[in-house]
């Protein structure tokens, strides 16, 4: 019996979760005309804390981290309406703490690419890798 209470309990997190990304992305792409440092950043990913009070929203950029500084500085400012938005599109008691965290996952998920890349392009021969070269 308790598998199945588990099992609820984590498909009920998982979609308040997935809400959770989806709206927030939406409230963030509606601040977009107004902010165009945002378009550099995508969320990739959203985390509850266990008790719902803190929700992290996980940022990567499609360039490099110092993108994602000027627009967590642009987000700390949006916060409040942030949540007052997130608030009046989730219906709940109550709205968790936004927290804005840079996913380096991203990064080195896109090193290890450029990796393949030049290993795929040597393997062809197409260019020699350069063995001092760091990324």
């Amino acid at each position: 019996m308790k598998s199945l209470l588990d099992k609820s309990v984590s498909r009920k997190r998982e979609q308040k979760t997935s809400l959770f990304l989806r709206e927030i992305s939406s409230i963030i792409q509606s601040l977009v005309p107004d902010e165009p440092a945002l378009l550099k950043v995508f969320i990739t990913k959203v985390e509850l804390a266990k008790n719902y009070s803190t929700c992290y929203v996980y940022f990567s950029t499609y360039t490099d981290k110092s993108d994602f500084g000027e627009a967590l500085e642009i987000l700390k400012l949006y916060r409040p309406s942030l949540r007052k938005a997130l608030g009046q599109a989730i219906s709940g008691r109550y709205v968790p703490d936004l927290r804005f965290v840079y996913d380096e996952d991203k990064e080195k998920e896109r090193k290890i690419m450029n990796l393949l890349d030049k290993v795929a392009e040597r393997e062809s021969g197409q260019a020699p890798i350069d063995e001092t070269e760091e990324d």
